[in-house]
């Protein structure tokens, strides 16, 4: 028997399409909400309803037939929390796949798939050029192009020419943003196109005291050099160009003492990664190629995974520190999540939370 309490924290959701809640009978139908964010992917979301009731079972679910509640295309915004008026809005993305399932022995089901309005970059290829531009300007133009409204982080370096070539958009700017160690996120109809954020203080802490239920650290030095250089040709001035990136590089070592480069000079000796088969034409392409390359590299000296309560404050793109007694020293610290799965069972347990996980994956420079 739950208390007054458990029914306080008990997880909440709240889903509307095109502005419009829920008919009464879809939200009575709706038992899992999944939501999945990516810094790399489209982030999808995946509403699954079900006509199965222990008091009231049903033989069909009317709502699977009515286009007007959902249909390729439509927006969908979900919002998860614990209290009613005050659910943070985690997702708004757009209707991509209908599945619904028809058996001889129960009602039937329907599975609402979907991603933010990313999905709309891998839509068709396109061979193009962009002359004397920015890769920023590059994505305010793309953006642009794709009925987004663009939000970039000034990336400096002005390019003579650069080829789309029989790319997607996502692909295309995927490419670019990693090269200059940026990233492609769209949250609801705006495009940010920013640097990786693993410099940025952290946003919260976990400890197993409070949410933190698992995690799942790992250390490794494969593929970690001591520098990054970067060698082109400058045809204006006929000389050699020579762009380096050395230990002491890095953006932060996020509250680390040695950063991957640095661990992996020490124990095994140096190390040097070139990049030569990237066409260079300045001396700035050069210096900003390296340093990316560098710090994407020493970037994945840390990997974790964890699982904690439902948090909608965990998003992925942000950094979170990782602490408390019963995490080893060299571990704890501040980890920059790559990716979050929401896991939302509306018919799960009801001692709190137990409807309501978060799942994260993240990564760290410095050990």
């Amino acid at each position: 028997m739950s208390t007054d309490n458990d029914q306080l924290y008990l997880p909440r959701f709240n889903v509307s399409i095109n502005g419009s809640p829920l008919s009464k009978e879809a939200e009575m139908e709706l038992v899992r909400v999944y939501l999945d964010e990516d810094v790399n992917l489209p982030s999808m979301f995946t509403l699954e309803f079900a006509g199965l009731d222990d008091e009231f079972p049903r033989t069909d679910i009317q709502f699977i037939d009515e286009p007007q509640q959902f249909a390729i295309g439509k927006e969908v915004k979900v919002k998860l929390g614990y209290f009613e008026d005050k659910l943070d809005l985690l997702m708004v993305g757009e209707i991509t796949a209908l599945e619904p399932e028809f058996h001889f022995s129960h009602p039937p089901s329907l599975t609402v798939r979907g991603y933010d309005r990313r999905h709309r970059l891998q839509r068709g290829r396109k061979t193009r050029s962009f002359l004397k531009l920015k890769d920023s300007q590059i994505a305010q133009r793309i953006a642009s192009d794709t009925g987004l409204t663009p939000q970039t982080t000034d990336s400096k370096v002005i390019h003579d020419y650069v080829l789309q070539a029989n790319q997607t958009d996502m692909e295309f700017l995927q490419t670019r943003a990693r090269q200059i160690q940026y990233e492609v996120v769209v949250e609801d109809k705006t495009l940010f196109f920013r640097p990786v954020g693993n410099a940025k203080p952290e946003i919260l802490t976990l400890t197993f005291k409070e949410d933190l239920l698992e995690f799942y650290p790992r250390v490794t030095a494969s593929g970690q050099v001591a520098q990054t250089t970067v060698r082109g040709w400058d045809f204006k001035k006929k000389d050699k160009i020579l762009g380096q990136a050395i230990a002491g590089s890095e953006v932060s070592k996020m509250g680390g003492k040695n950063s991957g480069a640095a661990l992996s000079q020490s124990a095994f000796g140096n190390a040097t990664g070139a990049i030569s088969y990237h066409p260079i034409m300045t001396q700035a392409e050069a210096d900003q190629l390296a340093k990316a390359n560098f710090n994407s590299g020493v970037l994945t000296l840390m990997t974790a995974e964890g699982i904690c309560k439902g948090r909608t404050d965990i998003r992925a793109g942000k950094v979170i520190k990782i602490d408390g007694d019963r995490i080893g020293k060299q571990y704890r610290g501040q980890y920059y999540v790559t990716s979050v799965s929401h896991r939302f069972n509306a018919r799960g347990s009801h001692n709190g939370s137990g409807g309501y996980h978060t799942h994260f994956t993240a990564r760290r420079n410095a050990f």
